[in-house]
This record gives C-alpha cells, structure tokens and sequence, in this order.
C-alpha cells in the first residue's frame, strides 16, 4: 500500500509557470536571470500559502540549473538539478527562522557564506519567517546582507514584513505577493481533481476556494478533506454540510421574502438559519455579500468582481433585475449596520431580525419612503391624465444671523413613473398658522415630543410657496414619519402639494454660568432683588 501524498506538497509547482496566481513576481523574476541582473538579496513577503517559499526554491533551483530553457525555467535534467530534486543538493539551504532564531544559528550560516559552490554558480540560503530572528541574529546577518560574496544569493520569506529592520528591508528587492483569487484557486482544483479522477461540481470548489481566503495550501487541504469524506465525487451540498457554510438558497430566499413584504417568512426563515446552529452575525454578513452581488449583477461591466460560479453569477443577475439601486444600497447600509453594532446588542436575534424587516419598506415595490416628504407626496392617478411636474428644488445652504436654514435634503424631487395629481391651490400666512395650529392640537398626545419641537415658533410663508418653520433641536426633523404626517395634514388643509418645507435650526444662547462666589451672589441678586435688601438690613459685610 502506497503512502498518502497530500495534495499541497504532491502538486507543489517545480517551475515558475505552474506557480498560481503570482503571474508578474514570476515574469520578473524570469527576467532577472534573463538579463543576468539578479539582486544580492530578496524579500518575499505575503499571506500563507501563496507560494512565497515555493518561488524561493524554484529560484534556486532555476539559477543553478546549467541547462535552462529559453523561457528561463529549470531543464530538471543537469546534475544541479537532479540533486535539487533529490533534497541532496549542495548549494541551496533552507532556514526555518522560527525555530532556529537565535545568533549562533545565523553564524553558523555566516560559516557556510564563506564556502564557494562547488556546482552551479550560486549558494542560495533560503530563510523562511525571517520575522522571527532575535535582534541580535538580525545585527549578526546584516553585515553578510549588506555586503555578500558575488556567488551568494539570500531569498528572505515572512508573512510580517513589517517586524523586519527597517536596515534589512533596504538591503533587499521586496515582492509583495497577493492573495489567489477565487477564480485561479478554483481552475487550479479542477485540474488537480482531473488528475486524481475525482469529479467535483464546480460550485462545490468555488465555495472550498473561497473557504480558503486567498491561501492555496489552505485550499488544497481542504480538497483532500473533501475527498475523504465523498469519496471521488464531491458536491455542492457535501461542502457546505461538511464546512458548515450556509447555502446560498437562504440568501435568495430571504431577498425573495423582503421583496414579497412577507414578514412572517422572513422571521420563519431566520428561524430555520438559527435553529440549524448558524451564527446570526456570519449570516447577516452573508446577506451583506449577497446584496452586494446583487448590485454587480445589474450591470454585465462588473459582473465579474462576483467571486463565484458562472451559474450562480447568471443568477445573481437574474434576481437583479428585481431589485431597484435604491433598494440594495439602503439593504446593504442596513446590514452593514446590523453587523458594526452586532456585539454591543444585547438581543442579537432581535437586532438582527429588526434590520431584516428594516429591508421591508425599500425592497417592496409599492411602499413609500418614510425618509421623503418633499413634494412628491401626491396621489396617483390614472395614466389618461398627465399633469407637467414643476422643477425640482435643489438643496440651498442659507446662513444668517443666529440661525441656519437648511433645504432638507428629503425634499428633493423624486421622478414618478405615473401621472400625479396636482393641488396648487393659494393660500395665506393666516390658513397656513391656522392649519399648523390644528396639527399641534391634534397631536401633541400622540407625538408630544414631536409636537413640542415644532410648536415653539409660528411658520412663516415665503416665496416659491416655501415654508419655513424654526426648531432648536436638530432631531424633530430627523422624524421623518412625523414629518410626512405633518406635510399630509398640510397638504389636505390648504389643498396644496405644491409647497416645499424649509426648517430653520435656532441656535439656543448659551446660559453664563457662575463660578465664583461673587458672581453666584450677583446671580442670586438679579433673580431676586430682595437679597440685596436682606443684606443692607442686616448690616452684613459678606466678603465675596
């Protein structure tokens, strides 16, 4: 019986076309021993398992290879690397920093520098973790990095480049090696499952490559895991059981639910998420990525930013095309929000279940945005009876003296696809006070805080049928439903939907405050002149 090979070091590439994903670090390197301008050292710095120490090897492999293709690869064939091949070769040390760390380990590789290479034209001293080295190991190699023998080539790998000397780092040429990208690390585990003769459905490796994030080691490892557990057949459905990710259904089924206003299935179906042992904050952050495909989906131009299956991707554009902008930006802010503030909520169901039914009111095709109560707020009528609609009110900044007048932005006109009905009926300073009035009676009960905002100051009728109106809270205009009751109360009263509402934020004086005793006394003496009586009675000499 054979040995098990595990996927990652079985198909570990031996030159640089095979390496995955790192296609401009490659073709340099290739010039480089091309052009005979290799560097003295090289820093290779990057995430795990995007092949940092792989190229190291393949470089030195390559370098002292005496035969190398035109292409600038390794000929497998010539004595250096036929003992490269074999881990017997003489020329090329690898140097695990993490567990040899201390200054006597980098003088013993201080000892080898000195040795020429007895095949081939270099030594290459490979040093994986250099982030690792103690100060005193990292002052030891300097002086070797900094001025080295012609024939040595130093290859430094790390995972935190920035725990390396800022003096190491300027000896070095840096590469910065990426994250693989789902597409590659999923074309890469089709190939390998055609070698071992697995079949793999393409969604079942898109979801391992994803699960990998950006590492293909990790993604290797997983696909051996796979195989293990379905054997040479490996599915969608068994990845997502056996990785515990959720399946995208759910995702295409809540978007269906928030666009049917169906709040009972939408609570069913988080039910059903939660009660299968899913955390509420990896769903939610789910939601957030499948509302953002959602939003790549409507336009072909960026369909490919969706790290995902080209059926799935089909999909995603399908469901787009049911979805307004409008719907999926506020969605995606709403989630995004769900999950910043997910920690910090005490009922985690509850807040998460609370920023679903928020997606309700702008994902169903028939509700009106509490945030708009500008002058779009008409009733439809039927298309035989087109009325002209008056040019919409840009957002004016006025500023004067002790107050700022703001054009709220949720006035702006907002296009209607069906005719409206136009009320443009006249009317004076006297019914809009009266009007207004009847609006405060009417609900200071009902929104008293509400109420009291906007109760303060009469409104005032300007040109253009602007209203303004003074507040000196900033948050009675940030109730917005409020605000729409109070703009439909108007608009039936006067018999006109033709106006605009302009607030107008009062600034309050700021009260002085007394600090010493004098001035307390003095306060007290303005507030009640008898004090200054009871003192002169009483003959009293307060020394304040």
């Amino acid at each position: 019986m054979e040995n098990f090979i595990v996927s990652a070091r079985k198909y570990r590439p031996s030159t640089f076309e095979s390496v995955v994903g790192q296609h401009a670090i490659t073709s340099t390197l290739q010039n480089a021993i091309r052009n005979n301008t290799l560097a003295q050292a090289f820093l290779f710095c990057g995430p795990r398992g995007v092949g940092k120490t792989t190229c190291a090897r393949i470089m030195a492999k390559t370098i002292n290879c005496l035969h190398p293709t035109d292409d600038m690869e390794a000929c497998n064939e010539c004595e250096s690397c036929v003992s490269f091949n074999n881990n017997a070769s003489f020329n090329i040390f690898e140097l695990d920093a993490a567990s040899n760390s201390g200054v006597d380990d980098i003088r013993a590789l201080i000892d080898q520098v000195r040795i020429p290479p007895q095949i081939g034209k270099y030594k290459v001293y490979i040093i994986d973790e250099v982030h690792m080295l103690s100060g005193a190991a990292f002052n030891a190699f300097l002086k070797t990095l900094e001025e080295p023998p012609a024939y040595a080539k130093f290859i430094l790998a790390t995972t935190e480049k920035h725990k390396i000397l800022p003096t190491i780092l300027s000896r070095c040429q840096i590469f910065d090696f990426k994250r693989i990208t789902v597409e590659d690390i999923t074309k890469h585990l089709q190939n390998i499952a055609a070698k071992e003769g697995v079949t793999a459905e393409e969604e079942a490796l898109n979801i391992i490559a994803q699960k990998a994030d950006g590492a293909l080691r990790d993604a290797l490892s997983i696909f051996d895991q796979m195989v293990s557990f379905s054997g040479n057949n490996i599915t969608y459905k068994d990845v997502i059981a056996n990785l515990n990710v959720l399946d995208y259904e759910y995702y295409f089924g809540m978007v269906e639910n928030i666009l049917a206003n169906d709040i009972n299935s939408i609570l069913l179906l988080l039910n059903e998420v939660i009660n299968k042992g899913f955390d509420p904050q990896n769903f939610i952050q789910g939601m957030a990525n499948h509302l953002r495909n959602l939003l790549l989906g409507k336009d072909q131009r960026v369909v490919d930013l969706m790290e995902v299956s080209n059926q799935l991707k089909a999909r995603y554009a399908k469901q787009a095309e049911r979805c307004s902008t409008e719907f999926l930006l506020k969605s995606l802010d709403i989630a995004n929000e769900c999950d910043i503030n997910f920690r910090s909520a005490n009922n985690k169901r509850l807040h998460l279940e609370i920023a679903l039914l928020k997606m309700v009111p702008v994902g169903t095709p028939h509700a009106t945005s509490v945030e708009t109560y500008g002058r779009n707020d008409v009733k439809p009528v039927q298309p035989q009876q087109p009325a002209p609609q008056p040019a919409p009110q840009p957002v004016q900044r006025v500023k004067r003296a002790g107050t700022i007048s703001i054009l709220d932005e949720g006035q702006k006109k907002k296009e209607e696809e069906a005719p409206v009905e136009v009320r443009n009926n006249p009317f004076t300073q006297e019914m809009l006070v009266g009007a207004w009035t009847k609006f405060v009676e009417t609900n200071k009960n009902a929104s008293p805080n509400f109420v009291a905002g906007i109760g303060k100051y009469q409104p005032s009728l300007k040109e253009n049928n602007e209203i303004h109106f003074d507040i000196d809270n900033i948050l009675v205009i940030k109730d917005v439903n409020n605000m729409g009751k109070l703009r439909d109360h108007l608009s039936k009263s006067l018999n006109n939907n033709q106006f605009t509402l302009v607030h107008h934020v009062v600034e309050k004086p700021k009260d002085d405050i007394a600090y010493t005793d004098r001035s307390r006394f003095e306060k007290m003496a303005e507030m009640n002149p008898n004090v200054l009586t009871l003192k002169k009675g009483l003959g009293l000499n307060i020394d304040i």
